[in-house]
């Protein structure tokens, strides 16, 4: 019995030990397998993931604002001698050949009379409030927070309208009675028939003097026309004391006016074909279509010049006059900027193309030599084409197609042979629908800030719904893509 026993417990130790050794492998496997899967889930989570784009249809519009200024046919006139100064006619209404524009008191008795006689109290029309009414909601959609100085131009302009309103109004009425108590003043009258106007302008040229805009034509611009910091006008109201050839109005005898403006490179590149353009302004709810072209100078600056041959009794008041030019409506395949890179691709003439005699790929015929002997064969490889410009096929230059830098190609049912090594860039973006990056060419019609407008039936580029790489930088071409 106690070596039955004595046996059962070297069994029972033996099985213990087989059964902890089964323990330790196992616990083993199992560490190991839990390790491969923390380090798979730290390299999935740490890796960087590849963002990416679907591309869409759309369209780019991008309205360019420029400031130009107004160039009209107007003649300015000034006064013979110094005196007390009423205005006849409104500001921006025509007025016919002989018709009274302002009188002249050298006395100051019209002043004196108006105020002494019920003459001298008038109200506004409702005419006339509503004038100042539409110049008010004008000047606050159009008012730019960088140019204070529009307050003051139009606290002055209402002022003056205001002024002349009341006034024309008293002078009207007071007219006769003035002539029954013998007081004698000078009327002017208008020589030519045109729109008049009571602000005059002048700016400072580079030469330090000071010019008249009325003379300026869009040959004898100069950038210091378009320097608001040395441009100045005034703007006299009736019953102001004004001094002898003081300028206190001008006529503006056509209804053609242009609008002039510089240009840069960007501008000349993309208005200096047309022959007209669509342009918009902002707070006077018009659009108009210019008959356009560009100037010279008189300093060598290149200007555009938008012709209109109606609308300038809108703007007469006006010198400074802020546009829009709208641009044509483009439509086509839209991407951001960022996916888009270039790629540098070897050119072989259309010509070399053909297909392989048991299969419909496209490829090119090599010329091959054996080690053995030097003899030369003709080997068909096919390959991946990127695109076809002026005559060339674009293919790939890194050698995975089979063609490298020196191969020599043969024209199909020829014995002309072309060397390869011309090369040239295209644009193009990473396509990643197959799960990987793969190169496609696109020709880029127009852009704004964040996107590319690309052409949508380019033969080897992108489709609607197409995805790609939203930065090209992060990858390059065969990367595989997780996600």
């Amino acid at each position: 019995m106690a070596k039955k026993k004595q046996s059962e417990v070297i069994d029972l130790e033996k099985r213990k030990k087989h059964s902890q050794r089964h323990m330790t492998v196992g616990s083993m496997i199992f560490f190991l397998i839990f390790l491969y899967m923390a380090f798979y889930v730290y390299a999935y989570v740490t890796r960087d993931k590849v963002q990416f784009y679907e591309v869409s249809e759309g369209s780019i519009v991008e309205d360019r604002e420029y400031t130009g200024i107004i160039l009209r046919e107007e003649s300015v006139y000034r006064t013979e001698n110094a005196g007390y100064i009423n205005y006849y006619i409104r500001e921006g209404k025509r007025a016919s050949v002989g018709a009274s524009v302002y009188s002249l008191d050298e006395s100051g008795r019209v002043e004196q009379f108006l105020q002494e006689s019920e003459a001298g109290t008038a109200k506004l029309t409702d005419e006339d409030l509503n004038a100042l009414k539409k110049q008010l909601t004008s000047f606050s959609l159009s008012y730019d927070d960088g140019n204070f100085s529009q307050v003051e131009d139009a606290k002055y302009s209402l002022e003056a309208a205001m002024m002349e309103y009341v006034s024309f109004s008293v002078m009207e009425e007071a007219a006769e009675a003035m002539s029954q108590a013998g007081i004698n003043f000078h009327q002017i009258r208008a020589d030519k028939a045109g729109v008049v106007s009571y602000v005059v302008d002048q700016y400072t040229g580079a030469d330090g003097e000071t010019h008249s805009y009325s003379d300026l034509t869009p040959s004898a611009l100069t950038a210091a026309a378009f320097d608001r910091s040395g441009y100045s006008r005034t703007q006299a109201k009736s019953g102001d004391l004004v001094e002898q050839n003081a300028p206190v109005y001008k006529n503006i005898t056509s209804d053609k006016w242009s609008l002039v403006f510089p240009m840069g490179e960007k501008e000349l590149a993309d208005y200096g074909g047309k022959k007209q353009l669509h342009v918009t302004f902002p707070g006077y709810d018009l659009e108009l279509t210019g008959a356009f072209t560009v100037v010279t100078g008189a300093d060598g600056n290149t200007y555009g010049q938008l012709d209109f041959a109606k609308y300038m009794v809108q703007f007469e008041s006006e010198r400074f006059l802020t546009f829009e030019v709208s641009a044509d409506t483009t439509t086509g395949l839209k991407i951001p900027k960022t996916s888009v890179t270039q790629k540098q691709f070897f050119l072989i003439p259309e010509d070399y193309l053909t297909k392989g005699g048991d299969s419909s790929s496209d490829g090119f015929m090599k010329e091959t030599y054996s080690e053995q002997d030097g003899s030369i064969s003709i080997l068909f490889v096919p390959t991946t084409l990127y695109d076809l410009k002026d005559g060339y096929y674009y293919i790939d230059v890194s050698g995975k197609s089979g063609i490298t830098a020196g191969d020599y190609l043969v024209k199909p049912g020829s014995t002309e042979r072309f060397q390869v090594g011309q090369t040239a860039s295209l644009d193009g973006v990473y396509n990643i629908n197959k799960g990987y990056t793969v190169f496609r060419q696109v020709e880029i019609l127009s852009s704004n800030d964040e996107y590319y407008l690309i052409n949508k039936g380019t033969s080897y580029g992108l489709s609607v719904y197409d995805h790609i790489v939203l930065d090209a930088s992060t990858v390059s071409e065969g990367t595989i893509i997780y996600q």
